[in-house]
């Protein structure tokens, strides 16, 4: 998966909200729909776009599907934000510089 697929899937609100109960542990679509304003077909939506982007797994037991947090799913987004991290430390140093002339 690439990042801009990881943006897609988590650029929605419900999604977000999805993967965030995710992380505290594997949930069933039921379970994950709770509290939600949205229907079973739109919760298995949201699901599959999860999935798609490479975000969540699923492991099946029987009938039932239980979703989980792919750990590895978020790996191209961290690879996105490196490039851009080496921006920030001359910014803030400018930053501290500024404030400090205001200060005098």
């Amino acid at each position: 998966m690439n990042e801009m697929e990881i943006f897609r899937a988590l650029s929605d609100s419900t999604r977000r909200a999805v993967f965030e109960r995710l992380a505290s542990g594997e949930k069933n679509a039921t379970e994950l729909r709770e509290g939600l304003n949205v229907s079973q077909p739109a919760i298995s939506q949201h699901l599959a776009i999860l999935k798609e982007a490479g975000l969540i797994r699923v492991r099946r037991e029987g009938r039932n599907a239980n979703y989980s947090v792919a750990p590895d799913g978020l790996e191209p987004l961290f690879a996105w934000l490196e490039r851009y991290r080496s921006f920030w430390p001359a910014r803030v140093e400018r930053l501290q510089h500024l404030l400090k002339e205001m200060d005098q």
